[in-house]
């Protein structure tokens, strides 16, 4: 097993255990370059942020550990209605 193989693993392992928070962190990351960029890129700030969490998601070869927090087509987030009701 090669040194790539070793890292493969970790990763895989990371992944797993912590794929949420990974998923928040990449989600951080695009909020402050759309903010950075005063949302001139956002389109590609989301494809960007949405290629990465399908890549770490497919690193051990099943799509079940990054949750989607993907906001739909249209740039707004859903509707979770409103609290207490």
């Amino acid at each position: 097993m090669g040194m790539f193989d070793n890292l493969r693993k970790k990763a895989e392992k990371a992944v797993d255990e912590h794929g949420d928070k990974i998923a928040q962190g990449i989600d951080k990351a695009g909020g402050m370059a759309s903010k950075k960029t005063g949302g001139k890129h956002d389109a590609h700030i989301a494809k960007g942020s949405a290629a990465a969490k399908d890549a770490l998601d497919k690193l051990d070869g099943k799509n079940d550990d990054i949750p989607d927090t993907r906001p739909p087509a249209g740039g707004t987030a859903p509707d979770r209605g409103t609290p207490g009701h």
